[in-house]
């Protein structure tokens, strides 16, 4: 009799391992896109599920709709209007670049450039040597041209699929909001039938390191967003509020800050304030860029119930293997380990 089944027990088996390569196969392109949507709905379930739901009467459709509504006010149009600002002051970037490719470089260069140890006298004698040669000078800028075009390039499409990426999280999370319970009761069902109670416990482990990790993300980007404000206000940058929104947004992103700070401290050299330039500089280093090295890995290991050597080696290595959405991966994954760990240690043999 066993042998009479096994061949149609091995079709089923072949079967449905290839409906799952197939739907991961076709899943595969919107991974980071689902699983960063399931981040957003994991942190912000408790607030829909608990205080908006119930005030609507139970429409999962109404609300679902509400709270996607909000997710394109927080996330989707900061983002483009952030992207036309960095679009403009790339124009107003060019304006100053343009003199000197028309009038050439000063005979001189500043002097604080000239007094940066190590560095000061090679850019003073590369500085005069393109300055005295007005054809050497526009060989130099062609060799530049074809790279900052690439890398203008390179930008606008990573810009234009982070913008589609982001669309696409929020058309999911409509989905994972109004149907919710009927998933997270799924998800525990299936972590029940495969681990038990250990299954429930890694669920529950993972969701919490998530809103951790999220946490650390959202806490880190508010305090750099509020530092930046105030070393633009003490600099007397225009706009300080509008910049310091700016960098709390793209705090999300490792070089972000920078490219705020940077862009405000070229313009106040522009302006001829070389001291509150030089300023700038040193706090955007020393101060803003800084506290996502000690605040994050603070945040979301107390949010997330770990230690910070094992939250800074999720992060990292997350990011090296997974992109933006393994800062979240990255520390689940370890925090599930370290929990099978420990459950394997307390484990005793029985007689």
């Amino acid at each position: 009799m066993i042998q009479e089944h096994d061949p149609k027990r091995l079709a089923q088996i072949a079967l449905v391992v290839l409906l799952i390569i197939g739907c991961i196969t076709v899943l595969l392109p919107f991974v980071g896109a689902v699983l960063f949507a399931f981040v957003v709905w994991i942190c912000t379930w408790p607030f829909y599920a608990e205080k908006l739901l119930p005030r609507l009467g139970g429409r999962d459709t109404l609300g679902a709709s509400l709270m996607t509504l909000a997710l394109v006010l927080v996330m989707l149009l900061p983002t483009l209007f952030l992207a036309g600002s960095l679009a403009n002051g790339a124009d107003k970037l060019i304006d100053f670049i343009k003199p000197y490719i028309d009038q050439g470089l000063p005979a001189s260069p500043p002097d604080w450039l000239s007094a940066l140890p190590f560095v000061g006298s090679e850019i003073d004698s590369n500085w005069h040597r393109l300055a005295g040669d007005r054809t050497e000078l526009n060989a130099a800028i062609k060799q530049l041209i074809a790279p900052a075009r690439q890398l203008a390039l390179a930008l606008g499409g990573i810009a234009a699929n982070g913008l589609l990426q982001l669309a696409l999280v929020l058309f999911v999370t409509f989905f994972l909001y109004r149907d919710g319970a009927a998933i997270s009761n799924a998800l525990y069902i299936g972590a029940r039938k495969l681990g038990g109670e250990l299954g429930e416990n890694m669920l529950d482990k993972a969701r919490g390191t998530v809103v951790g990790v999220m946490l650390g993300i959202v806490g880190t980007a508010a305090a750099q967003g509020t530092v930046a404000m105030l070393g633009f206000l003490i600099a007397d940058v225009p706009a300080a509020v509008l910049l310091g929104f700016a960098t709390f947004f793209l705090s999300m992103i490792p070089v972000g800050p920078p490219l705020i700070w940077g862009g405000a401290a070229a313009w106040l050299y522009g302006e001829g304030q070389t001291g509150w330039a030089i300023f700038l500089v040193l706090y955007g280093v020393f101060v803003i860029s800084s506290i996502d090295n000690f605040v994050k890995p603070i945040l979301i290991a107390r949010g997330a119930g770990l230690s910070i050597l094992l939250i800074a080696l999720g992060v990292l290595g997350g990011v090296l293997v997974f992109g933006f959405i393994g800062i979240f991966l990255g520390p689940v994954l370890l925090a599930l380990g370290h929990m099978l760990l420990n459950r394997w240690l307390r484990e005793e043999p029985s007689a």
